[in-house]
């Protein structure tokens, strides 16, 4: 009898073509002057998830959705919210979550009756984003704080909210300061679940000209990555999935992808 499993070649193949990608120096510097050139076009607000703008590229979006399928967070904590796209992909995807454990137990499915949530913190929800998350059909499934992410009260809250979960996911996506990335990931990534994921975005500004935010307070050495990396000095526990930046290519993310490994 055979021995041979078509799916595990498949992965086989997938996993040393990830490789060669990684080690393409050439790929690496054309997608690197492809992100700067789209970046004139603005091309992160071009797009929408489940009708609310997501401001994230694409390959992000499908790279979030591949990590919520293979990890099943029963929480989600996203810092930013802006037009709330991030927070309704979420909440689709532990609503598929939800039917899929449903239908493996073969309980019946109440798409009502919200098993996982999403927390979404931003310093300014304006009212018309507000207005149209909560009228969106994911909203059950999303619980919304205002107050600055690294605020001691809003930090509890979050905690508050963390109890009772077992399996928790973190997206950071709001001020892109050093210091602020820093003091997000001091106050959210221990809540990130062994074998789960802290995803730090826009951690490509340090990869970028200058002068791209010249009306920004961070840049090239205030950013995100910056801050990932003085956070992984004392943080073993976590570890840069390079695997997924490798694959792919286009990513605002690039050392973003933290995976807790202890």
């Amino acid at each position: 009898m055979s021995n041979y499993d078509p799916h595990a070649e498949f992965l086989r193949d997938n996993a040393a073509s990830i490789e060669r990608l990684g080690r393409s120096q050439q790929l690496r510097s054309l997608t690197q002057d492809w992100i700067n050139l789209a970046a004139e076009h603005r091309y992160t607000y071009l797009f929408s998830a489940l009708g609310r703008p997501i401001i994230q590229f694409p390959q992000d979006m499908v790279a979030v959705h591949e990590l919520m399928w293979a990890t099943r967070p029963d929480l989600v904590i996203e810092t930013g919210i802006a037009h709330g796209g991030s927070l309704i992909h979420s909440a689709s995807m532990l609503a598929l979550l939800d039917m899929c454990d449903a239908i493996e137990a073969n309980e019946s499915f109440d798409p009502r009756v919200s098993r996982r949530k999403v927390v979404g913190i931003d310093i300014d929800i304006r009212a018309h984003n507000r207005a149209a998350i909560e009228a969106h059909p994911m909203a059950s499934r999303i619980v919304m704080i205002e107050g600055s992410s690294v605020s001691p009260d809003v930090i509890e809250r979050v905690r508050t909210e963390a109890a009772d979960s077992s399996r928790v996911m973190v997206l950071l996506d709001s001020s892109h300061t050093h210091d602020h990335v820093l003091a997000e990931l001091q106050a959210y990534a221990p809540l990130t679940t062994v074998g789960n994921y802290c995803v730090v975005f826009d951690t490509v500004v340090e990869d970028m000209p200058g002068e791209v935010f010249s009306d920004r307070p961070w840049g090239p050495g205030d950013n995100p990555k910056t801050a990932v990396w003085e956070y992984l000095k004392s943080h073993p526990e976590f570890e840069i999935d390079t695997s997924i930046q490798r694959k792919l290519q286009i990513t605002v993310a690039p050392d973003g992808y933290l995976k807790r490994v202890s």
